[in-house]
């Protein structure tokens, strides 16, 4: 996914913005054509005009909740229902309940949230992926609850149940999220981490739970039907496997074939979202001058082939291999340059043969989900380092 933009002054401008810090000119982000705009007062009060669409002016109006503490810069296209949640976008109308805004830090909390919930939810979007507010679909639809643990009761837990996240909102203060990260041993925590994670949970209902793609996910990712609630109490008491590493992209993902859905789902979506931002800035990993051991399409076989013979894959699954290998090089360099600021490394993960299989089935249901041209079939040559 594109993260640059360029105002109509010729200035750079970014997905989080709301004003050119260049010109001044007002910015919203276009959610349904992932674009953040530069906006011209419309002649009707309350609604704007893109900049750029001069032959054509689409209008908007702004989220209500640009004036709030989550200071959304979404926008509201003119086609939308009117009188739609009260003006609210499409992200802020997933919002289903808040803290106590009149703490301080409760409004901090919800802006950090609101912000990597915005970047979340742009990604699923940019993917073609259903998302819907609960509020506009009570049978399907997905709702954010944002929480904090009230005095004598029970402690919020981050997670997912049929349709509704749940975010314990002490994950935005930067101290706690580092202590529970130290304490889980995890190389990695982050706001927009468990806001990936717990959509995995999600999409697991939407797209693979009574769909044709059951059986490939137990192939794949083992059978979710084992005790949920006794595999996280082993994982817990017990901790990862020691050869963990060499089948999942997390210690966690190893706890129950539903863990590593979804940690596998929220890697993915750190990878597409990565690699696509780097995109738009022209740092390309095919450009990137490293020699590095590069996976070949036998990573994406179940098995031995017959005949010894390279597999014959479809253009999805050469998407995915190209893709994948971009990242490996992209993220040695990146690495490299955080140990260049004394700083931890940027990707503190390494994507094992089986960990690289459940990446390719994400991606597979995700392309079948929103299918491009899959008539091309020819056998892809191993990669060359």
């Amino acid at each position: 996914m594109n993260r640059a933009f360029t105002c109509a002054c010729g200035q750079p401008i970014f997905f989080r913005n709301s004003v050119c810090l260049g010109c001044g000119k007002a910015l919203g982000y276009d959610a349904a054509r992932g674009k953040l705009l530069p906006l011209e007062p419309d002649e009707e009060p309350g609604w704007w005009r893109s900049a750029e669409d001069v032959a054509r002016p689409r209008r908007y109006r702004r989220c209500d909740n640009l004036a709030s503490p989550a200071a959304c810069n979404w926008l509201i296209p003119a086609s939308s229902k009117p009188g739609i949640a009260a003006g609210l976008c499409l992200c802020c109308r997933l919002t289903r309940t808040l803290p106590d805004l009149g703490t301080p830090e409760h409004a901090d909390w919800w802006h950090r949230i609101e912000r990597a919930k915005r970047r979340m939810v742009s990604s699923l979007l940019s993917l073609r992926l259903p998302v819907v507010p609960r509020s506009e679909d009570p049978v399907r639809g997905l709702a954010f609850d944002i929480l904090v643990t009230l005095p004598g009761g029970p402690p919020v837990v981050t997670g997912h149940a049929d349709g509704v996240i749940t975010l314990d909102a002490c994950e935005a203060d930067d101290a706690t999220r580092e202590q529970r990260r130290a304490m889980l041993r995890e190389p990695y925590r982050t706001l927009l981490g468990h806001l990936r994670h717990e959509s995995g949970h999600y999409f697991w209902q939407r797209l693979v739970d009574g769909t044709p793609w059951i059986e490939p996910f137990r192939t794949v990712f083992g059978d979710e039907r084992a005790d949920y609630a006794q595999a996280l109490q082993t994982h817990y008491n017990n901790g990862a496997p020691p050869d963990w590493s060499s089948r999942h992209v997390s210690a966690y993902a190893s706890s129950h074939p539903w863990e590593d859905w979804a940690e596998t789902w929220a890697h993915y979506l750190h990878m597409r979202d990565t690699l696509g931002t780097a995109r738009g800035f022209g740092i390309r990993g095919d450009r990137v001058e490293l020699a590095c051991e590069l996976y070949g399409p036998e990573a994406l076989a179940d098995g031995p082939l017959e005949g010894g013979g390279p597999p014959v894959l479809d253009a999805t699954d050469e998407r995915f291999l190209l893709w994948l290998n971009h990242w490996l090089r992209l993220t040695v360099a990146l690495n490299e340059m955080s140990r260049s600021m004394g700083v931890p490394d940027f990707y503190p993960f390494v994507l094992s043969r089986p960990a690289v299989r459940k990446l390719h089935l994400v991606h597979r249901i995700i392309a079948h989900r929103a299918p491009r041209d899959r008539s091309r079939r020819r056998p892809l040559q191993p990669a060359q380092s």
